[in-house]
């Protein structure tokens, strides 16, 4: 299973970085947001990913490309009058990562729609380049296998100002809609599960996923939710990012379920 990271965006709350960098590729603990988001998924042997990248993209290409060597020890031999390089040891993982230019203002769906040929017709995991979540992935994927229906997203309870959910006794979702400046309702996290059928509710580079499909979806009982009452964070701001920083720090960051 594959799974596709939304990583195209400016991240304008975070502009001190985001003039430099695209917000998925700003750090944490030393390494992007977006290996975190990786890491998490790799941790369910799941390792395969789809990175829609947009802004500032070569600066994601380039990360990946000097990472083997980045993530290994070397040796570089230049005794004979040439350079021969070795790989004395490697702690690199065993990723298997397409990195796709899905346009620098594209919407969210638009991204999603710009790589289907990627995702080759297969059940797929879909979530943001800028969010670190505990949810079990395992579970999640056992759900949604479950009920059958095209689109599950995972909910958490919190005080954010992200798309908000009404959800049925039975885990439908019955309707959604954008924020409300002092919603604290349950909200769409992402670390979703998605059917290829997902790509009919998009219909270009203008569709933002989380109204029109997502809406409709909900409309025609196609839209569930996996209640997560475990961690999510978002990083829109410096204040976000230095917490994030400080539970690593402490060894106390919940996301991180893998051994360094």
């Amino acid at each position: 299973m594959k799974v596709v990271i939304l990583a195209g965006g400016r991240g304008t709350r975070l502009v001190e970085e985001t003039n430099i960098k695209p917000k998925p590729m700003i750090e944490i603990g030393g390494m992007p947001i977006l290996w975190h988001i990786m890491k998490e998924y790799s941790y369910y042997g799941i390792d395969e990913f789809i990175i829609c990248a947009g802004y500032k993209q070569h600066i994601v290409k380039q990360w990946f490309t000097d990472y083997f060597n980045n993530s290994s020890d070397l040796t570089f031999d230049y005794r004979e009058g040439k350079e021969d390089i070795s790989i004395e040891e490697t702690r690199v993982e065993r990723w298997k990562v397409t990195i796709v230019d899905t346009g620098l203002d594209t919407m969210t769906g638009g991204r999603i729609k710009r790589v289907q040929k990627y995702v080759d017709g297969e059940t797929f995991l879909m979530t943001y380049g800028d969010g670190v979540c505990d949810v079990n992935i395992k579970e999640l994927i056992e759900f949604h296998k479950e009920h059958k229906k095209i689109a599950t997203l995972t909910a958490v309870l919190q005080d954010q100002s992200k798309g908000v959910l009404n959800i049925g006794g039975d885990n439908a979702v019955k309707s959604f809609r954008e924020k409300n400046i002092n919603d604290a309702t349950p909200i769409n996290a992402g670390y979703m599960v998605l059917e290829p059928e997902i790509f009919n509710y998009i219909y270009g580079d203008n569709t933002i996923f989380e109204q029109e499909p997502l809406e409709l979806l909900a409309k025609q009982g196609q839209l569930m939710s996996y209640m997560h009452k475990g961690f999510w964070q978002c990083m829109d701001n410096a204040r976000e990012k230095w917490m994030l920083e400080q539970m690593l720090e402490e060894g106390v960051a919940p996301w991180k379920k893998w051994k360094d």
